[in-house]
Formats: structure tokens, sequence, C-alpha cells
């Protein structure tokens, strides 16, 4: 334990806590793994778990995008160019509403 003007700290490695957040996992789970709650992992690791996210994020953004592209999985590519490319699925929109434009056979 480390101890901080009478207050006693329990010895965390930081690098867990970061992977943990990778997972996705919330403050409590991340305490309940650690051994203590998840509001002293918020207040104390904050920063660490945040760090973690983003890094989650990152791999699993990667690994959508590789799918979509590398093997052209539809499903893939329609949902980041709905999320990424404001594409979307509006029938009813002002774009589908417009006439075409018709020309005559020359």
């Amino acid at each position: 334990m480390i101890t901080n003007k009478g207050k006693k700290y329990k010895t965390v490695d930081k690098e867990l806590i970061k992977k943990l957040g990778s997972l996705m996992c919330t403050y409590e789970e991340i305490g309940f793994i650690v051994g203590m709650s998840g509001e002293n992992v918020k207040k104390r690791f904050k920063k660490a778990v945040e760090e973690g996210q983003a890094n989650g994020k990152e791999s699993l953004r990667r690994a959508q995008f590789k799918k979509a592209v590398e093997s052209g999985d539809t499903r893939m590519l329609i949902f980041l160019g709905k999320n990424y490319l404001g594409q979307k699925d509006d029938p009813n929109s002002q774009e589908n509403l417009e006439v075409l434009p018709w020309e005559e056979d020359k």
C-alpha cells in the first residue's frame, strides 16, 4: 500500500487498467478485477481508462474498415457509409423527389 497524507492507496497496475479500458470494461468491472470500487477507479485512473477506450475504439474501427474494404462486406460498407459519409436510406428525402432530367435521342 502507498500512503499519501494519511490516506492508504492500493497499488494497482496502470497498464492493466488501460488494457481493461481498451476492452470497453466499465469502471465497476475494472474495479471488481483490481479489487476496488468503480468510483475509486474513476477518481484515480480516469485518464488511463479513457486512453484505453480510445485505443479500443481505434482497433475496432480499423477492423471494421479492413473487413469492409478487403472482403467487400456489403453490410459493413453500408454501415460505414451511413456513419462516416452521411449516407442514408430515406426514400422520402428531397433528393429522391426531384425529377430526373430527360433528353431526347438525337
